[in-house]
């Protein structure tokens, strides 16, 4: 069985709602970690100083076959057609242990994706 890490840097008003996605298109879990940083376009300063964005850093650690469908889900709820909405990426993942308790969950939800 084959994961890919999603990971998604959005503004966190609407973190709840990129979650609730995600999960409504097939993710089982996440975690969420609260970041700063400044986009391209985003950078404000404040006497000076450079004033960061809040941003939170959504993870989803998914089966491949259903990274399109999460990806897309995600990307719809966030608004990223709007600039300084937040970015997406998927990673490769070589290894995994911890998942050993779910590992017949998942190969239904595949057999059940397959059929």
């Amino acid at each position: 069985m084959k994961f890919k890490l999603i990971m998604a840097l959005v503004n966190p008003d609407c973190t709840g709602k990129v979650v609730h996605a995600a999960k409504s298109a097939g993710a089982t879990g996440d975690v969420i970690l609260s970041g700063r940083g400044s986009g391209a376009h985003e950078t404000k300063s404040f006497f000076g100083l450079v004033v960061e964005d809040q941003t939170d850093i959504i993870m989803f650690l998914v089966e491949e076959h259903c990274v399109d469908q999460i990806l897309q889900a995600i990307k719809a709820e966030a608004k990223f057609d709007e600039p300084g909405r937040g970015i997406a990426c998927v990673l490769n993942i070589e290894r995994v242990a911890g998942l050993e308790s779910q590992m017949e969950k998942f190969r239904e939800q595949a057999r059940k994706n397959y059929l």
